[in-house]
């Protein structure tokens, strides 16, 4: 069944209390009639015949739920991405800085503030709220965006505001998934959906990598493209609103969909985990910082996936001195986390199929992120390791690397989940994305203040995936939601 289970005493509470044993009566004397024969006889109680758990319930309308959910994810990851696929034109048409990039990637993490919020409106007021609530603040920061002020100070301040307000989005489209998934969906499609749910996020900021360059023209001196040359700082400028306007149209319109149809959970429960009672929001907290087990994956995925997030943001800032043109990083950003989407899902259905192998596949994904994370460090540093640095290397480098930890994200989800039950979902994905927003925050604070060189950015991902791969080896694996799926549906 798996590679592990947790101790009897741990999974003892997860099951329901085994019925009471009816004592047998007490043999009375028995009375006699009134001509001293026998009484009449009482009526013999009649035994109750306890009723196996009743099967979960599945619904066609939870791939609608899942699609509106994973729409919304990927609005937001495409918004937040905006601007480092097009740092060079942003500079030119708004007037930014290399601060003002990084603090616009930056206002990702700093939206994760209030994640302990959100976590808390999920689990008591349920999905829709928290949906709406989000899908609105999206729809604000992306109108702030677009909001037509000639001064350009005025103009810079509404799009950070905006950044700002669609990341405090994040808590929700990178934490929910699980929850999402646990309440709608049957225990052999959780990973499935999981891995939907959340790599949409991804597939939104890979979708930048390829609308900017595309749509946005690079400045003189950055691009190999020959109408480059014809291009001015005006319309460059005009080709930006443009995509401000369309990416502000679509979070409307998702979010119209979302405030028209999407129902906090099914009439009936998919399964029995689902039907269980959980913890409450003081108890999962304390259950969670007192479980060495779950801080050692907590570590293990936010340290990677916190540095490979913000190395990934900047993409285009890192390669441009390596004279590697806006279009090509863009590309490269493009393929690195559609490979890790395509590949995520085919892992988390693999998972579904042949459950109790969370842990193999984990270890299989960090050794192969740590190899391309260090191919590619290496290869940056051409004048020291003579490596041939070429267009060939940094795409096949930098696309097994986010193959390789992209795909990691709904399998850490899943093993989280299963390790701490019966805590909420929200409330565990939510702890360990703000760590790992946490860690993007803190290199991406370093990169505002040392933003000249970036070998120290490189070295950051092998570094990261190589402790990661370490934890997860220490780590015993358990699976507490399936056990109770098992033992109590049979």
């Amino acid at each position: 069944m798996g590679l592990g289970w947790s101790s009897a005493e741990e999974r003892q509470p997860l099951l329901p209390p085994p019925p009471r044993q009816q004592q047998p009566p007490r043999r009375r004397p028995q009375p006699r009639g009134p001509a001293g024969g026998p009484a009449v006889p009482a009526a013999v109680p009649v035994p109750v015949r306890r009723l196996a758990p009743l099967a979960g319930r599945v619904y066609g309308r939870r791939w609608l739920v899942l699609l509106l959910f994973s729409l919304l994810g990927f609005a937001q990851g495409l918004v937040w991405n905006s601007w480092g696929p097009i740092q060079n034109s942003a500079r030119l048409a708004f007037g930014f800085s290399g601060w003002d990039i990084a603090l616009l990637v930056f206002w990702g993490p700093i939206g994760f503030a209030p994640c302990f919020f959100f976590m808390w409106l999920m689990d008591k007021k349920g999905l829709r709220v928290t949906v709406l609530l989000t899908s609105s603040l999206m729809v604000l920061g992306a109108g702030l965006r677009c909001v037509p002020v000639s001064d350009l100070e005025i103009r810079k301040r509404l799009i950070h505001g905006g950044q700002l307000l669609n990341g405090l989005a994040g808590p929700t489209v990178m934490n929910a998934a699980p929850f999402l998934s646990t309440t709608w969906f049957s225990p052999d499609e959780r990973a499935t959906a999981t891995a939907i749910a959340s790599l949409l996020n991804y597939l939104g900021a890979a979708g930048a990598f390829l609308v900017g360059p595309l749509v946005v023209p690079s400045p003189n001196g950055t691009s190999h493209l020959p109408l480059v040359s014809q291009s001015n700082a005006e319309h460059i400028k005009d080709r930006i609103e443009a995509v401000l306007y369309a990416e502000f149209g679509m979070v409307s319109l998702i979010f119209s969909a979302a405030l028209a149809y999407f129902p906090s959970r099914p009439p009936f429960p998919p399964s029995v985990a689902a039907a269980s009672q959980r913890l409450s929001y003081r108890r999962s907290f304390c259950r969670l910082l007192s479980n060495f087990r779950f801080l050692m994956i907590a570590l293990a995925y936010a340290i990677p996936l916190g540095v490979f997030s913000g190395w990934s943001g900047v993409l285009d800032l890192i390669l441009t001195p390596v004279h590697v043109s806006q279009v090509d990083a863009g590309w490269i950003g493009f393929w690195s986390i559609v490979g890790g989407c395509v590949v995520g899902i085919a892992m988390a259905r693999f998972a579904d199929f042949i459950r109790g192998m969370l842990k193999f596949i984990l270890l299989l994904l960090l050794s192969g992120a740590t190899l391309a994370s260090t191919w590619f460090t290496l290869t940056c540093l051409t004048s020291v390791t003579h490596l041939p640095l070429t267009t060939a290397t940094l795409y096949t480098s930098c696309i097994l690397l986010g193959i390789f930890l992209n795909s990691s994200v709904p399998i850490f989800f899943e093993l989280f989940v299963e390790t701490v039950y019966p805590v909420p979902e929200g409330i565990t994905c939510g702890v360990v994305t703000f760590l790992s927003n946490v860690f993007m925050g803190v290199l991406l604070f370093f990169l505002t203040f040392y933003h000249t060189e970036f070998s120290w950015f490189n070295w950051c991902l092998p570094g990261s995936c190589l402790l990661s791969l370490l934890l997860i080896l220490c780590f015993r694996e358990s699976y507490d939601r399936l056990y109770l799926d098992v033992v109590v549906s049979v």
